[in-house]
């Protein structure tokens, strides 16, 4: 991998999600600076552009709550082999999106790390666990599945594509979660994820909690894909996303998770899902999302600019 190659994907998904909006997420990232904000860093930065999913398969789900199942499955289909193919080349950067492409995201990575006989580990940064299967959804909404289809949960088969490599559960750590449905509760027990709710973050602190996981990757001379949910974060800072939950991560403790990643030097790819410009305020959440994949790529809080109050 060429560590120092930044390669952009822009993944305009909004078929998993409640409302309409997330489809320009890449787009409001892209606007935000993400390209240059790399470069300052040093990276070489190729933008791929967005991907276009193939025509969705005709497919249809005895739960007649399954939204947008069709589509879904294109996507993931075509974002896996987008991942695969830019996980060879560089450091690839996901733009969402809703949270469902991560089912291809994920697998794709998945995918070129066993190929290089690695485990990959993923870090969930999000409100919510998205471990529903097709069956226990009741919203239908399907970016509230990703993480169970590509940890290979039962029902996904034959509705989704098929992974060439899962993830195991117990490599994941979700960080953050405050929404929880009682069926992903059990669901997440039985599978052996590691879970540190908001009440584990304030008892514990974030650091520790995160070192613990990253420790746990170390030892198993894994790599780590970052998946960064914007509700992860305080409504207050990031009001960009339809899926809000009172008392997310602080701005402090959001930087503070990205700077301990990037020391860790296990991070390979990452996805920026679930921004909703369209409920966004004069971008501020764009460029909050920004700020955070730059703190990632390394860049130190005294290298911060002052942001005026009119930019």
């Amino acid at each position: 991998m060429e560590a120092r190659r930044c390669i952009l994907i822009g993944a305009p998904v909004q078929e998993g999600a409640g409302r309409p909006g997330c489809d320009m997420g890449p787009s409001a990232l892209r606007a935000a600076g993400l390209r240059e904000a790399l470069r300052e860093l040093g990276f070489e930065v190729e933008d791929r552009g967005n991907v276009t999913p193939p025509p969705p398969p005709p497919i249809t789900h005895p739960n007649p709550a399954v939204k947008q199942l069709p589509e879904v499955a294109a996507w993931t289909r075509a974002l896996a082999e987008a991942a695969f193919e830019a996980s060879g080349a560089g450091f690839p950067i996901f733009l969402g999106g809703d949270h469902s492409l991560s089912a291809g995201t994920v697998a794709g990575v998945a995918r070129h790390m066993a190929q290089e006989g690695r485990g990959l580990f993923v870090l969930w940064l999000d409100a919510h666990a998205d471990f529903h299967t097709l069956e226990t959804t009741t919203s239908g909404n399907l970016h509230g599945t990703p993480l169970a289809c590509l940890t290979g949960q039962p029902g996904f088969t034959p509705f989704m594509p098929e992974l060439a490599a899962r993830v195991r559960p117990e490599n994941v750590c979700m960080l953050g979660l405050r929404s929880v449905d009682p069926a992903e509760r059990i669901a997440l027990n039985e599978a052996g994820v590691t879970v540190c709710d908001m009440r584990a973050v304030d008892e514990e602190g974030l650091a520790p909690l995160l070192r613990a996981f990253l420790k746990r990757v170390a030892a198993a001379d894994g790599v780590l894909h970052v998946s960064l949910d914007v509700d992860f974060l305080d409504p207050d800072i990031a009001p960009g996303v339809g899926t809000t939950v009172p008392g997310g991560a602080t701005l402090r403790e959001a930087h503070l998770a990205m700077e301990i990643l990037h020391d860790s030097g296990l991070v390979r790819s990452l996805d920026l899902v679930e921004l909703n410009p369209f409920l966004d305020e004069r971008g501020r959440t764009a460029h909050l999302l920004v700020d955070l994949a730059a703190s990632l790529m390394g860049r130190r809080i005294f290298d911060r600019q002052t942001r005026s109050f009119l930019q």
